[in-house]
Formats: C-alpha cells, sequence, structure tokens
C-alpha cells in the first residue's frame, strides 16, 4: 500500500470476495467488481457488473408467503477471458499452482493491475498481466488488456473471451433462496471481425441492454454463440520471453441511458469507434486527474491513504455523470448486492461531502427524491395523513422497497422486519436540501423542488403528531428510530415505538425550517407554492404550535432515545461478550436465543446522539430550548456516556458518528472510534459484508468527518463558520472545497494555523467566522489566521 495504490499480495481464496469489492471499477454509470476475468461465479469468486437506477421486480415464496422483491440487477458478465495450455485445462488460481499473485488498486489513474504467474507441466511458467479500466471519461466503456509470457518452452496457448448473459443475482448467500433470474430474451451474434454483441432485457422492469465486445491482437479472433454466451477464441503461439497483448474493449448502454434509442445499436456504434487502449488509458487519466483536482484531499500517513480509497469509492459510484441520471444514493454502493442495491437515508452521510465538490451530483441526487415525492404523498394517505412519507428503502420508481421479512442466519429463522416504520428518513431529505442549498447558494432550487419537498415532509410531521392532553405536548407514536433494533414495546403484538427523540427533534426542525423559508421566499413564488399546496393560514399556526411542543422524553437525567426506553432491563454486556466473539449484531444472537432485543437498554448504533452529529452544539441548544427542554453541555455529556456503553456498533455508521460527536466534544477517545470508521470496510470489522458491496455512507461520513467534523465547518447564513477541534493523530490535514460557486477553495490545518486560499474570480469575498472573530478572504488571496488555544492543539 502506498499513498496512491491499494495492494494484496498472494491468493488467498477466502479474501477473494473482500478483494473484489474493494477493487471494483466504476464510473458513476456502471462498475464491475473486481473478479479475475479466468473465473466464474462460485463459493468463491463473484464477478458482477451493476449499472445505476438499473432494478428488477421478481417475486418468491418465502416462509409460506409469496415475497416481491426489487433488486438491482446483475448485468451481463463483459469479463470473462480465461486460457489454457492447447488441450488442457482451464487456467485458474483455484485449479493450477500459483508461484506468485499481486493485485494493485491504482487510485490516481482508475485502474487494476494484475500480475499472476501460473507453473505449467515441463517446469514451464506462464506469467499473466492484466491492467483494467472502466472510462471515466466516456461512462459507457471498458477495457481489459492481457499481456501473456511464458518462460521455459515455446507454449501454444487457447484464449477465450467471452459476453455472458447468463448470469444471475446470487452474491449475497442470505438471497440465494430467493428468485434472481432478472434477465430474459438473452441473443447474441458477430458485427464486424472481431466484434460480438450481446442484447438481453430485464424481465418485469423491461430494461433493454446492449453490450458489444472488440477483440484485439496479432492473430485474428475466431467467433462463436453458445447461448447464452458470445464467444471470440484464439490460438496464441508463445515463445519464450515475448509478450504477447490481447485488448478487450467493451461499450454498455441500456434504454435508461439518455440520448439514445437502441443500447444496442449504441453500444456497437461506440465500441466501433473507440480507440486503441493506449489512447482510452490516456483519456481516462484525464478524467480521474480532473475528478482528484476538484476532490484533493491531503492527509498524511495511513489514514490518508484509507480516506483516498474512500473518495475513490465514492466518485465510482457518484461521478459527474450521475448527474445526468435519475438515481439515488445506494447505500452499498455499485460494488455488490447486499441490500438489492435500494437506497436508505445514507444520502445523509453522502450528500454533505458531495455538496462542496460536486454539487451538480447533490442536486441530481434530490431531484432523484423529487420526482418521488408524489409517491411519497400516496404513502401518506395510505395511511390517513397528509404531506410526505418517504420509503426507508427506495428503488426505482420511490415504493416502499423494505422487506417484510429477513432472515436470522444465526437461527435460520424468517422474522418480521418493521424497519419500514423508519420514518425519519423524510427529515434526513429536507436536511439535505437545506444542506444542499446552504452550500451552493442555489436559491432556484430551494424556492423550487426544494421548498416544495420540505413543505410535504413537514406536513407530514405537522399531521403525524397527536396531542396528549396529560403531557401537555404533541407527541409522534408508533415509529421505528435509527437504532433499529428496537421496533416494539416487549411483549406488545403492534410494531412500533413512541416519541423516538431522534425522529421528534428532527421533525421540530423541519417544521422550524420550513416556516423560515416560506417566510423568505419571493412573494409571487410564496403565493404559488401555498395555492398549489392548498395551505393556509391555519395549518401554518399548527406546524408553528407543533415545533415547539413536540414530546422528548428524558429519563435518568439523560435524552430517552424513545418513550419507555429507561423502564426497559439492563442487558449482562461482559457476559455476552464472553460467550460470543463479536457482539455487533446482538439482536440476531438473542433472537437465535428465544429472546429478544426490545427487552433491553441496548442499540445497534447511534440514535438519539445522532442530533449531536446533524447539529452543531449551538444549534441542538437551540432547538432543545424551542422544545421547552435544556439542553445544557453537562446532560449531553452524560448522554452521550450513557448510550455509548449500551451500543453494539453493529452498523458501520456507528463508529463514523460515535468518532464525530467524541471529537467534537474533545475527548480523548474520538480516535478509537474515528478509526474503526476507516476500517469499516477495509478490515471488513463487520464480518464478511464487505464482501457483498462497500458502505458508502460510512466511507463518504470518514471524508466528511475531516471535512467538517474536525473543522467544525458550516455553512449557514452566507459564510463558512469553523471551529476546528484537536485530534492529535490527526494534527495536519488539508482539502479542497467548492462553495457558492467558488472553485478550488483550500483550507489546509497545521500546528495551530488555519490557512485559507481562495482562487482568482469575479464572485464576492468569502466571510470565514471562527468562534472569536469573522474575517474575509477575496478572490486570489491567501489568508493565514492563528487559532485560539482551545480550538487545535499543536503536533506533538
Amino acid at each position: 500500500m502506498t499513498a496512491w495504490t491499494w495492494e494484496y499480495e498472494g491468493y488467498d481464496p477466502a479474501d477473494q470476495r473482500l478483494r473484489e469489492t474493494l477493487c471494483t471499477l466504476g464510473n458513476g454509470r456502471f462498475a464491475t467488481r473486481g473478479a479475475l476475468p479466468e473465473c466464474a461465479a462460485d463459493d468463491v469468486h463473484y464477478p458482477g457488473t451493476y449499472a445505476a437506477g438499473c432494478y428488477n421486480r421478481l417475486t418468491s415464496d418465502v416462509a409460506d408467503r409469496h415475497v416481491e422483491n426489487e433488486d438491482m440487477v446483475n448485468l451481463p458478465n463483459w469479463l470473462p477471458l480465461r486460457f489454457r495450455p492447447a488441450g488442457g485445462d482451464w487456467l485458474t488460481p483455484d485449479s493450477t499452482p500459483v508461484l506468485a499473485h499481486r493485485q494493485t488498486l491504482v487510485l490516481d489513474a482508475g485502474l487494476l493491475d494484475r500480475v499472476t504467474r501460473y507453473g505449467l507441466a515441463d517446469d514451464r511458467v506462464l506469467s499473466v498481466r492484466q491492467r483494467r479500466l472502466v472510462h471515466m471519461g466516456d461512462p459507457n466503456l471498458a477495457a481489459l488488456r492481457t499481456e501473456f509470457t511464458v518462460q521455459g518452452a515455446t507454449t501454444e496457448l487457447e484464449v477465450e473471451a467471452a459476453l455472458d448473459g447468463g448470469v444471475t443475482n446470487a452474491g449475497v448467500q442470505r438471497y440465494r433462496g430467493l428468485a434472481g433470474q432478472h434477465l430474459t430474451h438473452v441473443h447474441t451474434g458477430t458485427a464486424d471481425p472481431g466484434t460480438v454483441w450481446l442484447r438481453c432485457r430485464t424481465r418485469t422492469s423491461d430494461i433493454r441492454i446492449g453490450m458489444a465486445a472488440r477483440l484485439t491482437a496479432d492473430t485474428p479472433a475466431a467467433e462463436a454463440h453458445v447461448h447464452p454466451r458470445a464467444l471470440q477464441r484464439l490460438q496464441l503461439t508463445l515463445e519464450p520471453g515475448r509478450t504477447v497483448t490481447v485488448d478487450k474493449t467493451v461499450a454498455l448502454h441500456t434504454s435508461r441511458d439518455p440520448a439514445i434509442s437502441d443500447p444496442l445499436q449504441t453500444a456497437l456504434d461506440r465500441v466501433s469507434a473507440a480507440p486503441g487502449f493506449e489512447a482510452l488509458l490516456q483519456s481516462h487519466r484525464t478524467a480521474w486527474k480532473l475528478l482528484w483536482r476538484r476532490a484533493a484531499l491531503d492527509v498524511p500517513g495511513e489514514p490518508g491513504s484509507i480516506l483516498r480509497l474512500h473518495l475513490f469509492h465514492l466518485l465510482q459510484t457518484l461521478s459527474p455523470h450521475t448527474a445526468d441520471l435519475d438515481v439515488g444514493v445506494p447505500a452499498r454502493g455499485l460494488h455488490g448486492e447486499a441490500y438489492r442495491g435500494h437506497i436508505f437515508w445514507d444520502e445523509l452521510f453522502v450528500l454533505p461531502y458531495l455538496n462542496l465538490h460536486f454539487p451538480e451530483v447533490s442536486r441530481a441526487l434530490l431531484r432523484y427524491r423529487h420526482r418521488r415525492l408524489d409517491r411519497a404523498r400516496a404513502a401518506a394517505r395510505a395511511l390517513g395523513r397528509r404531506g410526505a412519507l418517504y420509503p426507508w428503502q427506495s428503488g426505482s420508481d420511490g415504493r416502499e422497497e423494505t422487506q417484510r421479512l429477513h432472515l436470522n442466519p444465526r437461527s435460520g429463522r424468517w422474522l418480521p422486519d418493521q424497519s419500514h416504520l423508519q420514518h425519519h428518513v423524510g427529515s434526513a431529505i429536507a436536511y439535505n436540501v437545506w444542506q444542499y442549498c446552504e452550500a451552493s447558494g442555489d436559491a432556484e432550487f430551494l424556492h423550487t423542488k426544494g421548498a416544495e419537498m420540505l413543505l410535504q415532509v413537514a406536513r407530514f410531521w405537522a399531521d403525524s403528531a397527536t396531542w396528549d392532553d396529560k403531557l401537555g405536548r404533541h407527541r409522534i407514536r408508533g415509529v421505528v428510530g435509527p437504532d433499529e433494533y428496537h421496533d416494539a414495546y416487549p411483549g406488545s403484538r403492534t410494531p412500533g415505538l413512541d416519541d423516538n427523540a431522534y425522529t421528534n427533534v428532527t421533525a421540530a426542525w423541519v417544521l422550524t425550517r420550513t416556516l423560515e423559508v416560506l417566510r423568505d421566499l419571493p412573494e409571487p413564488r410564496r403565493r404559488e407554492l401555498l395555492e398549489r399546496a392548498a395551505l393556509d393560514g391555519g395549518e401554518l399556526e399548527r406546524w408553528e404550535e407543533v415545533s415547539r411542543t413536540l414530546h422528548v422524553p428524558f429519563h435518568d437525567g439523560v435524552i430517552s432515545q424513545f418513550q419507555g426506553y429507561g423502564d426497559l432491563a439492563e442487558l449482562d454486556w461482559k457476559g455476552y461478550a464472553k460467550r460470543y466473539d463479536d457482539i455487533r449484531r446482538l439482536d440476531r444472537i438473542l433472537e437465535a436465543e428465544g429472546d429478544t432485543v426490545n427487552r433491553y437498554k441496548a442499540s445497534k448504533q447511534a440514535d438519539a446522539l445522532m442530533l449531536g452529529y446533524l447539529f452543531s452544539p449551538a444549534e441542538l441548544q437551540g432547538l432543545f430550548r424551542r422544545l421547552g427542554h435544556p439542553l445544557d453541555e453537562e446532560i449531553w455529556r452524560h448522554t452521550v456516556d450513557y448510550y455509548l456503553a449500551r451500543t453494539s456498533h453493529g452498523s458501520t455508521l456507528s463508529g463514523l458518528v460515535h468518532g464525530w460527536i467524541l471529537a467534537r466534544a474533545r475527548r480523548t477517545d474520538a480516535w478509537l472510534f474515528c478509526q474503526e470508521a476507516l476500517l469499516g470496510d477495509v478490515a471488513d470489522l463487520q464480518g464478511g459484508t464487505t464482501g457483498e458491496g462497500i458502505h458508502l455512507g460510512a466511507m463518504a461520513g470518514t471524508l466528511d468527518l475531516i471535512q467538517r467534523g474536525l473543522t467544525g465547518l458550516e455553512t449557514r447564513e452566507g459564510a463558512l463558520w469553523l471551529d476546528p477541534v484537536p485530534l492529535p493523530e490527526l494534527s495536519s490535514y488539508g482539502f479542497s472545497l467548492q462553495y457558492q460557486g467558488h472553485w478550488g477553495v483550500r483550507l489546509q490545518l497545521r500546528s495551530g494555523l488555519l490557512e485559507i486560499s481562495v482562487p482568482h474570480s469575479d464572485r464576492q469575498p468569502i466571510t470565514v467566522r471562527l468562534p472569536d472573530r469573522s474575517v474575509g478572504v477575496e478572490p486570489g488571496e491567501t489568508s493565514r489566521l492563528l487559532l485560539p488555544v482551545e480550538g487545535f492543539r499543536a503536533e506533538g
């Protein structure tokens, strides 16, 4: 591992799924896992290619029920390129002696390099060197260069390249009993000499897929078509020490792509016009260089290397090409099939980073939500409420995609899934609308689509709140909070919990913020919006009242995660930690024992503490003041300690949120949780989950930890607010950002000094607010500011 490479040495079947995920290449339009091209899908390897927003719906029989699931589709496999000595067996690292093996992910250039030395009969050695790219400049192209070199004796080598339409969705073990045959009407054929094609479509969503492959070598290829594969075969004569090169160039289109007619014809045209490998490589490198310039990140040591890997995978999932698409934020990237490729609330952790680097991508991701506003309003009406209820899991069309049954792999039982009651996803969308507009200065979006979403989410919360005479407050009942472990009260047959603190406080924030937006709208637009939504003054008065009277429960001097949390039993944490090696998924352990986590004070991840992640201390105190509750530093500190002692960290987001909160509170143990966030996927801390896809929210969240968490950076009131915190393990770091039309603003922090450089432009100066002063930085100017002693600890 270097600052710009990620390397794996040696071949270990047990590590392949993890390596394949972390060696995925993509461009925001599609991505392909880092599987070896000579290996087919089996229990060790899983080649997968996924296009953003490409879903299909199938029905399975599960536990005597018909269950419908929508999945991100595993598309035809363009990778296959296998080889063997003439008349021998196909070579794979699982069947042939491997003398050496190295896989290198080249981050700055977006490349996957691979070198393998196979031991052959008669003391011959075959060296296979490959370089792979999924083109970042042309998001419909990919290419694979393979170089063969033999030592020992002249060898006749047979090479077979393929486009394989016989793939299924089988990348997640616990889903394999479910329907996974998403592709149908697979046809193959030959175009020009050296070029083959494959077309198919998805079974129910009827997305057409066209793929074309051009094979280039010193000898011509022979084409064959063995359903459902298009094959190209070469006979190569390898002289000892002489390298023979085979290039495979592939074009992929679907009917969801903009500005095309027929996906197959477009793929054929594109692969025909594509230049050779070297020219593709050069333009691909240039595209990546431009991306890295916009997302410049300077963090020393191992944390910097991991952060660059995280940024690499974020950009491969959500690149500027994404801005042209109708897609959301897939929680597991385009890297695997876990969570079925669905969109959850992970944009809450992703957009704050994108807002300050690629605001056009943030806007596109928010437009995905706006296009599904009518579906969210229909979901609210189905509950008898006004406003918009966004789904906890979203896919193609915005309906609720959350499964109603889930498998506990520890017990083998299918259990009811109540996570669709996480209505707080609407608050996350509203928060992202506000954050995007503050960072970008995009008043047009705020006044139109943003205001429409805010209004309907606020309306849902106001209509969900019921008055309790005994408490003298409004309550929101029957929800599930971010914790996810608790979905009902002990012994209750009715799912849902009352007055989840995170849900209620964020609902109050949405109502307050929406009222502000409505007040600040240009009068003609405000009138237009109110008339279209049939919103009258009486409804706005109710919003104001609910925003001040939502109930926030407390117990033992701390914020209660939900009403009644303090009445739950304490768990024997030491006992369970002693009995089980890993208790992160405590819910599965208890269910397998015939118990339920609903009985205990135990959380999967941050719930009430998420409030400290979203809001600065001052803003959080203001929210609680508005709700009529004191929240001083002591209460918050006790609340943090209380839940830290009762959290199993069964989510990769848990370490991120706790690290953020502890860093902002200047706690010495912050780095332990920051490290867990950094290592979540790299070290597969959740025990095998990374092989099913990256955790995009956690990866982006670590980038935002540097960008906003440690700097205390906020974008509000037309200024950059900064309040850096001391973290000795990261005492020097820097990054570039884009802020309200200023491109390439550079921030560098080291040894008590903050340096801000604003490139030349015709924009207005940037106002920077520190805890003790405010300064203006003109375009073309660099400002060096000494930080207060309590704000940053000098290195060493």
